[in-house]
């Protein structure tokens, strides 16, 4: 199969093509040829597209599809249908199933699910046997059979065990994941403490129940070695914590959500469970902060931490709805109303990848293509006809997003939007 995609913006920075246009020739998954203009070949697809830019694959390092056990919410080939559609080519999924993905036959059960689809889904194990906090799972069984990281999603990890699983995960490089929340502080929290929570009659979420359990994870780290990644940070202290521990040389990464970059806790004034998210929203404080964070790199990776929940657990009273929002088919032009292009691409393509371990492929002649498809221009109001999860619960709804996805191109597979 020939694809050529015609009047191409690049972008990626370890190209010798970065921020021009051209003409590239796919054949059978693999860049043939890049130049100003190239002839098609005969029965060749031809893509020609409105500003039409590609960058490397997108990878969403957060995503949960509820499949096993919640598919009424999203299953493995509706989720990975959604990435698609929404530029990833590369999505990493929770564990936080029924039953979890703690050992090596789930492991491959997600994988065999996904075998053909034109997007890698790369399952993350938890980090405790079913994900109660009591022992450690079998964590290089699991690695051996293709899971790429470790954690109990949003679930605090006791300190000894987090201290044994840094030590452990050194054996065969894995990485660990802990979530920043001490429920001890956070109790019944539903929303950030502060003036809107106060306002709103809200039980609150004090930022320290983030910042201490990070301040723990780095004192832990520091003490044994190892590799740790923090996902979806949301405070200006937390991000400050974690600028310092890099510059002692600590192999720490972290994340975070769109949501949390590009909303406040304004947001809150009309109850609406879909804007119930975990962490929560804070202030704009924080916005600023994370937005500088990723600017100057403090902060690693993007996610769009992908949560599909069904209708009866969000049109209820705002302290019971669950917490989650979907966030593939907004996360582009989401992004794109606060970032420009490069960091966004550095943030959701070369970053993770290199920080979970996904191969990477450069765009140029004679590698792989694995291709995100978009275009940066063009405002519009984000609806529920730009979802296809089967859950609809998006934070973004009504909000006036920037860009447009086009599709991918990965595993010799063109998936574009119609």
């Amino acid at each position: 199969m020939t694809t050529l995609l015609k009047s191409a913006t690049i972008i990626d920075a370890t190209s010798s093509y970065h921020k021009q246009t051209k003409d590239i020739l796919i054949t059978d998954g693999i860049i043939t040829k890049i130049d100003d203009a190239i002839s098609a070949p005969e029965g060749c697809e031809i893509v020609t597209l409105e500003n039409l830019h590609v960058s490397t694959g997108w990878f969403d390092t957060s995503v949960s599809f509820g499949e096993p056990g919640y598919e009424e919410r999203e299953t493995i080939k509706n989720g990975l249908h959604v990435a698609s559609k929404s530029g990833f080519t590369d999505v990493a999924v929770n564990p936080n199933t029924n039953p979890v993905i703690d050992n090596k036959s789930a492991v491959e059960f997600l994988i065999n699910k996904a075998n053909g689809d034109a997007t890698n889904l790369f399952p993350i194990g938890t980090l405790t046997q079913q994900s109660k906090g009591i022992e450690m799972a079998e964590l290089f069984d699991m690695k051996q059979s293709g899971a790429i990281a470790f954690g109990d999603y949003k679930k605090s990890i006791d300190d000894n065990l987090l201290k044994i699983a840094l030590l452990y995960t050194q054996n065969f490089d894995g990485l660990a994941l802990s979530f920043p929340k001490n429920n001890s502080i956070a109790g019944e929290g539903v929303a950030n403490e502060g003036k809107n929570s106060t306002l709103l009659g809200l039980k609150g979420i004090p930022a320290l129940a983030e910042e201490i359990q990070i301040s723990r994870d780095l004192f832990l780290l520091e003490y044994t070695g190892g590799k740790l990644h923090i996902p979806t940070i949301s405070t200006k202290k937390s991000v400050e914590l974690i600028r310092e521990a890099k510059k002692k040389g600590l192999d720490i990464t972290c994340s975070v959500a769109i949501h949390n970059l590009v909303l406040t806790d304004d947001e809150l004034h009309g109850f609406d469970g879909n804007k119930k998210v975990n962490p929560p929203l804070r202030t704009s404080i924080d916005t600023e902060a994370l937005v500088e964070g990723l600017k100057d790199g403090t902060i690693d990776i993007i996610t769009s931490d992908h949560n599909p929940i069904d209708i009866e657990h969000k049109k209820v009273e705002y302290s019971t709805a669950k917490d989650g929002t979907i966030g593939l088919e907004s996360a582009f032009g989401a992004l794109n109303t606060v970032l420009d292009i490069e960091t966004i691409v550095k943030c959701l393509s070369h970053n993770p990848k290199n920080r979970f371990g996904i191969e990477q492929n450069s765009i140029e002649e004679n590698q792989k293509a694995c291709l995100s498809i978009f275009n940066p221009d063009g405002n519009f109001i984000f609806s529920k006809d730009h979802i296809i999860s089967t859950s609809k619960n998006s934070i973004f709804l009504d909000k006036e997003l920037r860009g447009s996805v086009y599709g991918i191109y990965n595993k010799g597979q063109l998936i574009l939007n119609a």
